[in-house]
């Protein structure tokens, strides 16, 4: 995601199509409903302390990144969530990526109530869709946004540090939230298994690579997405590993770092650069001074992956976003680590 956008991410909270009620997930055994039933009350720790939820919510409402596309992934369509599309590009009206698209016609679901988040978290609108619990695992609420969504119903908010939320971790909270924590878990292995399947040959052993923010028109300064940020995090996934200013990094809490072209020697033990940007950006940095001095961009070792599109977006990994770009995303690496020297 680019850093202008990141605030309107952050303080995500109108298309407003009503009739879109919570759909149970289908039963493994033939009574999901009766188990999940069982599994309540349940209470969930997080960062703002903990949350009680006392019988299977019927209506479920998701903010911020993420959190519906876990909801679906288990046959669950909210009742509201928050605009995709808006948040991460800026300029296209606001609506929904393809893969959720996909699984709400999937399910034969009408699109939910979008809460719009130009503003930050629209209270009023979330608190219209009468939900039974606010799933945001993958959030950075304030302390102040959590208490005022607690009066509207019992949140999950993120577990430890703002928008660090592993995808495995962001899964198994949601879906022990909604009463599914064995089906939670079995995503998450079905997950990993499509992921390990799909880079199998992928020669990325032992290859090091990150995510970053950089654009053509300015290279005087580039971000780089830390390892606790989910892009680069879904790097080590695939099975690369991450330089070490990326560990270091993350383990202070920060999601990213500004390095000026100047500092360029700073990055020269990452093989594979992918970033958000265009065609235009590799012979952008294979023409500056500096940047070029590194080995990935003299290799021609970048994956653009573009920005404000589907694609750009699906590399910050969700329940349905992951099957969505994993053998194109792959297939783009590989050609990348191909170069590396």
């Amino acid at each position: 995601m680019p850093r202008f956008r990141i605030a309107a991410l952050a303080a995500a909270g109108a298309l407003l199509l009503a009739g879109c009620a919570t759909t149970s997930a289908p039963a493994a055994d033939g009574d999901t409903d009766g188990a999940a039933s069982d599994a309540f009350p349940v209470t969930i720790e997080h960062a703002h302390g903990e949350t009680t939820i006392g019988s299977k919510p019927e209506r479920v409402a998701t903010i911020s990144w993420g959190n519906q596309d876990v909801a679906l992934a288990l046959g669950i369509v909210p009742v509201g969530m928050d605009t995709q599309v808006w948040a991460w590009s800026g300029t296209a009206d606001p609506g929904v990526y393809e893969w959720t698209s996909d699984k709400l016609t999937e399910l034969g679901a009408e699109l939910p109530v979008l809460f719009d988040v130009t503003d930050g978290l629209d209270f009023e609108a979330i608190a219209d869709t009468t939900p039974d619990v606010i799933l945001a695992a993958q959030s950075g609420l304030s302390e102040e946004d959590y208490t005022t969504l607690s009066g509207i119903a019992p949140v999950v908010a993120y577990p430890d540090i703002a928008w660090f939320t592993p995808w495995r971790e962001q899964i198994t909270l949601n879906a022990e939230a909604l009463g599914l924590k064995a089906e939670g878990e079995a995503l998450v292995a079905d997950l990993e298994g499509q992921i390990a399947d799909a880079t199998a040959d992928a020669g990325f052993e032992g290859k090091t690579a990150a995510f970053f923010y950089a654009s053509a028109a300015d290279l005087s300064t580039v971000s780089l997405y830390t390892g606790g940020d989910s892009r680069t995090a879904l790097l080590h996934d695939l099975g690369f590993d991450l330089p070490q200013v990326a560990v270091d990094a993350a383990s202070e809490g920060s999601f990213y770092l500004d390095f000026s072209a100047e500092n360029a020697d700073q990055l020269a033990d990452v093989d594979v650069i992918v970033t958000y940007g265009d065609e235009t950006l590799l012979p952008a940095l294979q023409a500056d001074p500096l940047w070029s001095t590194l080995p990935a961009v003299r290799n021609g070792a970048v994956v653009a992956v573009g920005e404000g599109d589907d694609f750009s977006a699906a590399v910050s990994p969700t329940a349905l976003s992951i099957p969505w770009v994993l053998t194109d995303y792959v297939a783009a690496l590989e050609e990348a680590a191909a170069k590396v020297q």
